[in-house]
């Protein structure tokens, strides 16, 4: 058989050689075009994988996940370390920034299709020469190389990766097919976009768009010069040029790719010399779970998340990874101010509290049980609080269960930062010590509510939360003390008791008929004292005479007021006892306030609403969240509570200290404040039409509180932060919030003190409503205190 004449091929003196060279030369062609085929097919499975087309147009990137506040900020983002990207539009991007990056990475970016032959060229020349030349990679070979990168996926290997020269030659060969593939597929604009995105930038940022936000609080289109050249110069090695912590090298990397820019024309030489000497000036704030507005929202918002997502066939690890919008019904505006009053008040209180207990410690307890003995200090406190850290578990393993040993170590000074109110301290301190300065600190939780729709509006779990984890909104269930107190109210008044009705201050006694067993039990007034006076439901509720309350669980049953509170919306599990007028069952701020929106809202009940939608990277909705409101009370009954609450806030009432912060001008505000036992609980829930919140305070054990009711109370605890939150939120035009009376239902009358419902007769049980009782001083001493 005989081969076609190949008439390429040379005749001649030196046939030979130029012949060895033809084939040589096109053999080789045509083995790097067989070879880029089987690298692209993957043949025989030698290579492994490479993305196809249809994955270039869904590259799975890992994205963090968004939470939207109502007014449109970002509050913050849900990421691993390494996926806290958020994808930016092109025309998000300053000119600056793709001039200094195509000035130091790829000058010939317009006019290549993916690999430039000539800076390849002059890289083999360097290398040739010993001379190294630069990076021969393209804009576009880095992208492919990114979404390699981020895919992490084993399946884009073969057992060729294990060889070290031929693994580099395989990543690099799939490199350039991808790059080819990029430049055919998408448009110069668009790919610079996509490799914007897969930056890594250090500190936690991924893509130019979180990186501005780290560096500088900015959008990527607000970048000055300066601050794009910084960024890009960052890409070459993201750690050693991070400007925060090495600015000796960030500084000079900066201007090298300034003076690229100067070299190809994008910046003139004047202003180089200028902007050179400029300082790096950085506005740091990094995307962090503990940094940003409503940390402990976000917290509950990442739980819950987790669990939506899976109903709809996503993985809960997924909130970190997919790039999902959550719209939440947090007002940014609200929360700043929530987080302000919060800020204000607590560090007097905190002031305060030092004051009280200088010079001793806080954690206390009577000196004889069921007196209003002294305090004494809890023994062990500390000791016992230790045994249950991290850090002495794993102690006493290493000291083979020996406590005393751990303990020792548990002494040993280290430098720590700590939280104090004047900001981070850098310290000396032992762990034993560090758990001593934390008990010392009080603590809070608020929660804004619109009560017309269920919508949260501002939530703080606490007073820092890189410091204090534990949410006081939704984790913490605490006494209410006499917060409790309208359900009681409203019990009797669903029932058909009267408010109208005149009730008497005097003891009320329970026993056996009231299902106690062998014992009897007499609440008491916090003054100790019973003025045995007249006096109207509205004046009882506004002033918190125990006696009241006593008597009406006592007519109501405490079953009933248990019933009624759940109707309202309390989940936790509540005592049917009769103490249970007080405030002893245990709940949450969040259960809490929901029932108090009851009144507000004319009787309806509705389920907190946190989330309006949520929706994919690509902006498909995955699930949206409506208002699920039922009617649990009449409005009528409803209207007669806010009525008998807004006594708390008249003259004479326990939350008439409203009057301070302005929050009382021509507008109707109900509330109702709360103190437990040993003032370890101070809890004040105010009430407007449009706007609901609830505040607690105390520390996070129940050991540690004031000695006084004069310091303990939720009119001084709790209240101050409710006022100064709802005095910020007026003053804010922009939020739209205007003071106004709550919405009364037809046919119902006001008649002094009480309301009338419909066909209801007013017949004053004495000549005249009685007047407020004269201002109670109250002692400051525990002793004289029941």
């Amino acid at each position: 058989m005989k081969f076609p004449q190949m008439k390429f091929l040379a005749k001649g003196k030196h046939s030979k050689l130029i012949n060895f060279l033809y084939v040589s030369f096109f053999g080789g062609i045509g083995l790097f075009i067989v070879y880029l085929v089987a690298v692209n097919f993957n043949l025989f499975w030698l290579f492994g994988k490479i993305p196809g087309i249809d994955d270039l147009d869904n590259p799975k990137s890992e994205i963090a996940s968004e939470i939207i506040s109502s007014d449109g900020k970002v509050l913050g983002k849900f990421f691993y370390e390494f996926a806290n990207r958020s994808p930016v539009d092109f025309e998000e991007i300053s000119p600056k920034v793709i001039d200094a990056l195509i000035s130091t990475e790829d000058v010939r970016f317009t006019k290549h299709s993916g690999i430039d032959a000539r800076s390849m060229l002059r890289v083999i020349g360097g290398l040739v020469t010993l001379d190294p030349k630069g990076g021969g990679s393209t804009i576009t070979q880095q992208l492919a190389k990114n979404l390699f990168r981020l895919r992490n996926d084993d399946s884009y290997e073969s057992f060729l990766y294990h060889i070290p020269v031929v693994r580099t030659l395989i990543i690099k060969t799939k490199e350039w097919i991808m790059a080819v593939k990029l430049e055919k597929r998408y448009t110069k604009q668009e790919i610079m976009k996509m490799y914007l995105d897969t930056i890594e930038f250090s500190s936690g940022a991924h893509g130019i768009k979180s990186a501005a936000k780290t560096y500088f609080k900015k959008s990527p289109k607000d970048l000055t010069t300066n601050e794009a050249a910084l960024l890009v110069g960052m890409i070459q090695n993201p750690s050693r040029f991070n400007p925060k912590f090495r600015p000796q090298y960030a500084k000079p990397r900066r201007n090298t790719v300034l003076a690229q820019m100067v070299k190809y024309g994008k910046l003139s030489k004047d202003e180089f010399d200028q902007l050179k000497e400029e300082d790096i000036v950085l506005n740091y704030s990094p995307d962090s779970h503990n940094n940003g507005p409503a940390p402990y929202f976000r917290q509950f918002l990442k739980d819950w998340a987790k669990q939506e997502i899976t109903k709809h066939g996503y993985k809960p690890e997924d909130i970190y990874t997919k790039g999902f919008r959550i719209y939440t019904t947090i007002d940014s505006r609200m929360q700043k101010y929530a987080e302000q009053a919060m800020e204000e008040h607590m560090e007097k209180e905190q002031e305060l509290f030092n004051e009280h207990w200088k010079g001793r410690v806080p954690w206390v307890q009577r000196k004889y049980a069921n007196s209003s003995s002294a305090y004494v200090p809890i023994p062990n406190f500390i000791e016992d609080i230790a045994k249950y850290t991290p850090r002495f578990k794993a102690l006493k393993k290493k000291f083979n269960g020996d406590e005393k040993k751990a303990f020792a170590e548990m002494e040993k000074k280290t430098e720590m930062s700590v939280f104090t109110w004047q900001g981070e301290k850098d310290t000396l301190m032992s762990p034993m010590d560090s758990i001593r300065h934390y008990k010392r600190f009080l603590n809070m939780g608020l929660l804004a509510m619109d009560p017309r729709n269920g919508q949260i509006k501002a939530w703080v779990g606490g007073i820092n939360y890189r410091y204090f984890k534990y949410d006081h909104v939704e984790q913490t269930k605490r006494q209410p003390g006499s917060t409790f107190k309208p359900f009681v109210y409203v019990t009797a008044i669903d029932n058909g008791f009267s408010t109208c009705e005149e009730v008497v201050d005097e003891p009320i006694t329970f026993g056996p008929e009231d299902g106690l067993v062998g014992k009897t039990y007499t609440p008491k007034n916090s003054t100790g004292k019973y003025t045995y006076r007249s006096m109207t439901l509205r004046d009882a509720l506004g002033e918190s005479v125990n006696s009241v309350s006593a008597r009406l669980i006592k007519q109501f049953k405490p079953q009933n007021v248990v019933n009624m509170a759940h109707q309202l919306g309390i989940k936790s599990e509540l005592p049917a006892t009769p103490s249970l007028c007080l405030g002893v069952g245990e709940v949450s701020l969040y259960e809490l306030l929901s029932g108090y929106a009851v009144f507000a809202n004319g009787g309806k009940y509705t389920d907190p609403l946190f989330v309006t939608r949520i929706e994919d990277k690509h902006g498909e909705l995955v699930q949206e969240y409506f208002p699920n409101q039922k009617e649990v009370l009449s409005a009528e009954t409803a209207y007669k509570m806010i009525h008998l609450m807004r006594g708390s806030t008249m003259p004479g009432g326990t939350s008439a200290g409203l009057y301070r912060y302005g929050v009382l001008d021509n507008n109707d505000v109900a509330g109702k404040t709360g103190t437990t036992s040993n003032y370890s609980d101070g809890w004040f829930m105010g009430l407007t039409q449009n706007l609901i919140a609830g505040v607690w305070c105390g520390a996070d054990n129940r050991s540690i509180h004031f000695r006084s009711i004069h310091y303990g109370q939720g009119a001084r605890m709790a209240l101050p932060a409710w006022g100064l939150f709802m005095q910020k939120v007026y003053a804010d035009k922009e939020i739209g919030l205007e003071k106004t009376k709550f919405n009364m239902p037809p046919g119902i009358r006001v008649a002094g003190d009480c309301i009338l419902s419909p066909g209801e007769i007013y017949t004053p049980q004495s000549d005249s409503l009685p007047q407020y009782a004269p201002s109670v001083t109250i002692p400051e001493d525990e002793d004289d205190l029941l």
